[in-house]
């Protein structure tokens, strides 16, 4: 008895100091946390996940706003194992077009989600889409929280619901919740494209807000602790035609190995239209909307005259030979369509032929990721890679110029990234000359959102000046980091400015949009995940001055069209001052550029038989204009 109540006591006395031992371990811990992260905020690594980087436990008070932007910055920097690009994630399961969604709230959701992560790793290619996480009244939480699979999830509160962030206090005095989200997606963005190529810059909202004359709004004076990247001022149009010239000048394409007559009778086309005549004032043409006219209306008819392509006829459908003819990245097939059809240009026999077609869809090959053989961006960027050894292994054409007279037609946003390893002529909607868009060998295509196969045309045209009541007009989808902030300065901000989020898609708004767009002075065209958007082309079918917002964005045909004579080009850092911009337009140029915007139309129309100076021309001769100016011989 004695010995078990000294065995007890013993026990009891162990127990007492393990306790001891855990409570001034579990002490000491939680001292030194308090000490060592401000705001009540405990991390610890995460486990069980390759792509997390922090797990946030505990309900204290979230994080102030510099704070919040610090820890995008961190989040963004260290997750070099991160998840699938924004694109891929994006585009796996469906289409996300212009002015669509039913309710703003999901779009903004949708945006935000997106746009963090496609600061992530550039160079993964997983497609894996992981759950979305939605807390209460909140547009988002305002927690990072790691799933159960691992995966990280962030998420801000930007704002308490959709009214607070579209409708928040004016922006010239306070971003309102919005500011330090997208001060750390302009410096994230910094970060990723703080190298870009030679003669190329990029410019954001946030970073250009920082500089002294925009010093009541920036964003780095209103958080002293966050300083987003010093971004370079966006390419101008201007400089745009300087490179252009500059690529002509050093004409980089790579010369053929052996010459031939279709070399030559390009060398002689080039040296016609660079000794272009003065202009004979052809009925349909204008000199005022053109660079040069003499130089387009010689290029135009050299081409008539001489032009021959051979359209490649190996490939299997739906990827090669299928156009898609409806939707927002309906171009591409228009184009396809409308030139295998074609009994001028193309010719059965490759010898004949000065330019070689590459007849694939970028749009259908994008949904081959549906697929269980395409799981990542490599392998489509491979697809195309082995098309072209097939190309090459079956025909001499490419090897004999290395690709430099043959051509592909692409208005998918992954394009652009798909084709960077063809070193052929690409006409892309996608053409950001900040991200591998080249001047000179690239061009344009616009993007024309075709609802209606059977009549393309349709509700074309608009109010005559004298009855546009309304300053300018935009609506759509809060796609990318640049239109939420349009909406912050300027939705509900001025009775003559109908500034939008997504509009119904039932009939009745696609009415209402219309109506706005026929009625306005301006049309503004701002930039979604991409720096194209369909409303450029559709400003100009309604007769409404466009107003381009969209650094970097090289716009169609920009080869030989002057766009500032139609058009009004503003950066994306004078958001603020947009209305200053558009009314100090005097009212006798406004008339001018609208009766130019007339004029330019017929440019970018589709017709199912092609026409004189329609889009389908003018995007071949585009391809045409370029080869042309780079053709070398020996």
């Amino acid at each position: 008895m004695g010995v078990f109540a000294l065995t007890l006591r013993f026990f009891h006395a162990e127990v007492r100091k393990l306790l001891l031992i855990i409570g001034l371990a579990v002490s000491s811990i939680i001292l030194f946390q308090c000490f060592s992260f401000s705001y009540g905020k405990i991390f610890v690594p995460s486990p069980t996940s390759k792509s997390s980087i922090v797990k946030l436990v505990s309900n204290a008070t979230t994080l102030n706003d510099s704070n919040m932007a610090e820890l995008f910055i961190n989040v963004v920097a260290n997750d070099t194992n991160g998840s699938d690009s924004e694109e891929e994630a994006r585009y796996k399961h469906n289409t996300l077009e212009a002015n669509t969604g039913s309710d703003l709230s999901s779009e903004v959701n949708r945006y935000l989600d997106s746009s963090f992560s496609k600061f992530k790793d550039q160079n993964s290619h997983e497609l894996k889409s992981k759950p979305r996480i939605t807390q209460g009244k909140s547009l988002i939480s305002g927690h990072i929280a790691s799933t159960d699979d691992g995966s990280t999830k962030v998420m801000v509160e930007i704002a308490k619901n959709s009214e607070k962030m579209i409708n928040g206090p004016k922006p010239t005095t306070d971003y309102g919740d919005v500011v330090p989200f997208i001060s750390a997606i302009v410096a994230a963005k910094g970060l990723q494209n703080s190298n870009l190529s030679s003669g190329t810059s990029s410019s954001f909202l946030g970073a250009n807000l920082s500089s002294p004359r925009n010093a009541k709004t920036s964003i780095g004076t209103q958080h002293t602790n966050f300083k987003p990247l010093k971004i370079e001022s966006a390419i101008s149009v201007s400089q745009m035609n300087s490179l252009l010239l500059q690529s002509i000048d050093s004409s980089r394409s790579p010369r053929p190995r052996r010459s031939s007559a279709r070399d030559r009778e390009l060398l002689s086309a080039r040296q016609e239209i660079e000794n272009a005549r003065a202009s004979r004032k052809v009925p349909l043409l204008h000199a005022s909307v053109y660079q040069n006219i003499s130089k387009f209306e010689r290029s135009y008819e050299m081409m008539e005259q001489i032009l021959k392509v051979y359209i490649y006829k190996e490939g299997v459908k739906p990827i090669f030979h299928q156009p898609k003819m409806r939707g927002i990245y309906a171009s591409e097939g228009w184009f396809m369509k409308l030139m295998e059809g074609n009994k001028k240009f193309v010719v059965k026999d490759p010898r004949r032929a000065h330019l070689f077609y590459l007849p694939f869809s970028s749009n259908m090959l994008r949904s081959a990721l549906n697929g269980q053989d395409f799981q990542h961006v490599k392998d489509l960027q491979k697809y195309l890679k082995d098309y072209v050894e097939l190309i090459a292994g079956k025909y001499s054409f490419w090897n004999r110029t290395g690709g430099a007279d043959h051509f592909l037609v692409a208005c998918h946003d992954w394009a652009i990234k798909l084709t960077k390893n063809i070193r052929s002529i690409r006409a892309l909607c996608n053409s950001n000359a900040a991200k591998g868009f080249e001047i000179g060998k690239d061009t344009t295509l616009p993007v024309t959102y075709i609802r209606s196969m059977e009549a393309p045309l349709e509700n074309l045209g608009g109010k005559p000046p004298s009855e546009r009541n309304l300053l300018a007009f935009f609506a759509g989808g809060m796609h990318g980091y640049l239109r939420p902030i349009l909406l912050q300065y300027w939705q509900n901000k001025e009775s003559d400015m109908k500034i939008f989020g997504p509009m119904p898609r039932d009939v009745e708004g696609k009415r209402k949009y219309r109506e706005h767009m026929k009625s306005s002075k301006y049309c503004i065209c701002a930039k979604g995940y991409e720096v194209h958007t369909p409303r450029v082309v559709e400003s100009i079918y309604y007769e409404c001055v466009p107003v381009i917002i969209s650094d970097n964005y090289v716009p169609p045909f920009f080869e030989v069209l002057n766009w500032e004579a139609f058009a009004i080009l503003v950066q994306e850092k004078d958001i603020p001052s947009l209305r200053n911009i558009l009314l100090s337009i005097p009212e006798e140029k406004y008339l001018e550029m609208h009766a130019r915007v007339k004029l330019v139309q017929r440019h970018f129309l589709w017709h199912k038989r092609p026409v004189k100076y329609d889009l389908f021309h003018m995007i071949l001769h585009s391809v045409w204009y370029n080869r042309v100016f780079h053709i070398k011989i020996r």
